[in-house]
């Protein structure tokens, strides 16, 4: 049939790897995908995908937003609002953010 298509090249084995590649990019788990290929090994299983292009940009643009997020400032409490107590105009409680005052 291949040879009739004119796929000389192909192999069945090269249609299991598209297979678990197709697996992979829907998002089952890879060690699903060991047991649906009956590898005895999940590194087997591993060797087997081939993740595409778009799949790659999208695994760096997720990793790019992670660490972005890391590197975001973020805002701390003013600790002189936070002691404030409601309804004596503005003063402190006497507390400072590290404890009671002596």
């Amino acid at each position: 049939m291949v040879t009739k298509l004119g796929y000389e090249h192909l192999r069945r084995h090269d249609l299991r790897h598209t297979a678990l590649t197709r697996f992979a990019d829907a998002e089952v788990p890879v060690h699903v995908l060991r047991r649906v290929a009956g590898h005895g090994s999940l590194s087997t299983t591993q060797r087997s995908l081939h993740p595409g292009v778009r799949k790659i940009t999208a695994a760096g643009a997720a990793l790019s937003a992670h660490f972005s997020a890391l590197r975001a400032p973020r805002s701390l409490p003013d600790p002189v609002a936070v002691t404030r107590c409601p309804g004596q105009g503005g003063r402190t409680s006497g507390r400072s953010p590290t404890g009671p005052r002596k």
